[in-house]
């Protein structure tokens, strides 16, 4: 019994040790598989994490393939993409590095958030080319400017010696951070450094559709490419170096330097998550296909996308709700001296509204348009730091003039309308003088007319033997010129545009069944005070804007109109300058702005002569 009892005791602690084992074992199998299971998200986090920084300055590679993309964008699957690559990177304000792009005389860095509009307190942070990049190099900024509404330019001098652009930072000079109390995040940045001839600088949302700008494609100049080349890409990157583009649509136009793309359904369906998405161009990645290859490798991209609300100092302006009957663009470069008389005169013809894009100028033109703006000449600024883009820079004027304006007038600094008769008084213009430029483009504004672009030839004026700038202005001082008009500048209606945007700087390509005027020479002309005073003119040997016209001290295309004749490569004044290029003395102008601004009797100083001007 006593036995019997011993071995049914050890019987039922050998079932209960099986049962705790069995037990345990479940325990455990579950617990390995929670933490296995976690160990491999943690994993999976990290190497996407490491994948998305290990892209090259040189290539990208989307993450997914473009069967894969293309899925998301047939489906609702798009969405939840978007929505979380917002997740990832929400917009904030404090500042840091996004963007870098490497020009042939300084490195210039896209910063979000605030840094201010005074760059002189700010260094730019350079690495050392060695292995290990520990040591450090501090320079001055060059100059802090407002590029955008979510965006700043910070401009830096190229690296010094055994140092790379790669990877520049900024800080506060002391060494502090450069939001002046935050940690700059731009100090986890990429080493990433962009190009500038290969590089996707900018992007403007048009309706449904992206318009991008690009350096790189070289496309044949004037003329309409094949879009089936090429695809665009969105997506959103936590970090300079993440290149993540998950979205892709084809593209339906392609011109010169811009790409237009249809906008991802979830793009256009929630526009407001779109804000800060990341966009560039795929090119075939066999270039020999002619756009058969279904493969398209991004290129290398600094452009996002925001709202078409106003850039930069346009930001916050009022918007009127008339449209403007007549407004202005123009690019340039050190022009404060000749702004306020090229506003204020065409103003008093009846232009309401200018864009200003600023190509890089180190002169005083933001005071300048400042004060302009403040008597009520509805001026704008728009920082423009991509250098021969003339082409492309008024393309992107179009798309922001075309909520504003009936009609634009793209035209140079130193180009003046002028109107030498009486024009027919049943066409309602009357005797030149006053809103007389606005009155014959509004001639052609109602929607049943065909007429989508004004053209006005130039006449080309010389030094008028001058040695120094006129101190009346230009209308004034030069009154020499060519005998026969050179080219011609255009007022266009920016809804008649075609949708490439394609434009040759001097006119734009319209849509089919739009056509232009040719002003006659007898009504309105330009005069185009082209070859001023040797101080003046010099400054174009600096850099030509346009994209597709050589800079003068290439040696190449001497017999371009673009060129003056005889001269070299370099700026070295020939012989008689002041009296070259006058072949018809013509003061019709100046006897106009005599007249119609100031008294020639009491000398009366003109307008844009005051250091302060009445408001108009």
């Amino acid at each position: 019994m006593v036995e019997s009892e011993q071995r049914r005791k050890r019987k039922l602690r050998a079932s209960s040790a099986k049962t705790l084992y069995h037990s345990a074992a479940q325990l455990f199998s579950l617990r390995s598989l929670v933490l296995c299971l976690s160990f491999f998200v943690f994993l999976l986090f990290l190497s996407s994490d490491r994948s998305l920084s290990a892209v090259s300055t040189a290539s990208f590679r989307p993450v997914l393939s473009a069967s894969t993309t293309l899925s998301l964008l047939s489906s609702s699957a798009s969405h939840s993409v978007l929505d979380t690559l917002h997740r990832r990177r929400p917009l904030s304000s404090a500042p840091r590095v996004e963007g870098r792009v490497l020009f042939p005389d300084h490195v210039l860095l896209l910063v979000s958030g605030g840094v201010g509009r005074r760059g002189e307190d700010l260094e730019c942070v350079y690495r050392a080319l060695a292995s290990n990049g520990s040591d450090r190099r501090a320079e001055a900024a060059m100059s802090v400017d407002v590029y955008s509404e979510h965006r700043s330019i910070v401009r830096c001098p190229l690296p010094p010696a055994n140092f790379s652009a790669a990877g520049v930072d900024l800080r506060r000079r002391g060494g502090g951070p450069a939001d002046g109390g935050k940690r700059a995040r731009s100090n986890r940045t990429a080493a990433a450094v962009r190009a500038w001839d290969r590089v996707v600088y900018e992007a403007e949302l048009d309706g449904e559709t992206a318009v991008v700008f690009v350096k790189g494609l070289n496309l044949r100049p004037h003329r309409r490419s094949n879009p089936a080349q090429f695809s665009c890409h969105f997506g959103r990157g936590s970090r300079d170096k993440d290149e993540t583009f998950v979205l892709t649509t084809k593209a339906v136009s392609a011109a010169q330097e811009v790409i237009r793309c249809p906008l991802p359904q979830s793009i256009r369906s929630n526009p407001i998550k779109a804000q800060g998405v990341r966009v560039t161009i795929g090119l075939p990645s066999n270039l020999h296909t002619r756009g058969r290859s279904s493969v398209h490798v991004p290129m290398p991209s600094v452009a996002r996308i925001y709202s078409s609300n106003g850039n930069g100092e346009e930001a916050g302006r009022k918007k009127t709700t008339k449209k403007h009957e007549l407004c202005a663009c123009t690019m340039v470069w050190n022009q404060a001296a000749s702004l306020r008389e090229w506003i204020m005169y065409h103003a008093w013809l009846g232009i309401e509204r200018w864009f200003i894009y600023d190509n890089n100028s180190d002169d005083a033109i933001k005071e300048v348009i400042e004060e302009l703006d403040s008597q009520n000449y509805n001026v704008s600024r728009q920082s423009w730091p991509w250098i021969k883009t003339q082409e492309a820079g008024f393309s992107h004027c179009v798309l922001r003039a075309r909520e504003e304006c009936n009609w634009v007038g793209f035209f140079d600094v130193d180009e003046f309308f002028y109107f030498p008769f009486p024009s027919n008084p049943r066409r309602g213009l009357g005797i030149p003088g006053k809103d007389t430029l606005r009155a014959m483009v509004a001639n052609f504004s109602s929607s049943s007319s065909i007429i989508a672009e004004i053209r006005t030839v130039c006449h080309s004026f010389g030094p008028s033997g001058l040695t120094s700038p006129p101190p009346r202005g230009v209308m004034v001082g030069y009154t020499c010129r060519l005998q026969h008009p050179e080219r011609h500048k255009s007022i266009v209606r920016p809804d008649a545009l075609d949708p490439t945007l394609l434009n040759e700087v001097h006119h734009f390509r319209l849509k089919e069944g739009f056509r232009y005027l040719n002003v006659p020479e007898s009504s309105a002309v330009i005069n185009h005070y082209k070859y001023q005073v040797w101080e003046t003119f010099r400054t174009k040997f600096f850099r030509r804007v346009a994209t597709y016209v050589a800079d003068w001290q290439e040696d190449q295309n001497k017999g371009s109109k673009d060129r003056a004749p005889g001269l070299g490569t370099e700026a070295i004044e020939p012989p008689d300058w002041r009296l070259q290029f006058c072949e018809v003395w013509d003061t019709g102008l100046r006897d106009f702005v005599l007249a119609s601004f100031a008294h020639p009797a009491t000398s009366a100083m003109l307008p844009w002569e005051r250091s302060s001007s009445p408001s108009r």
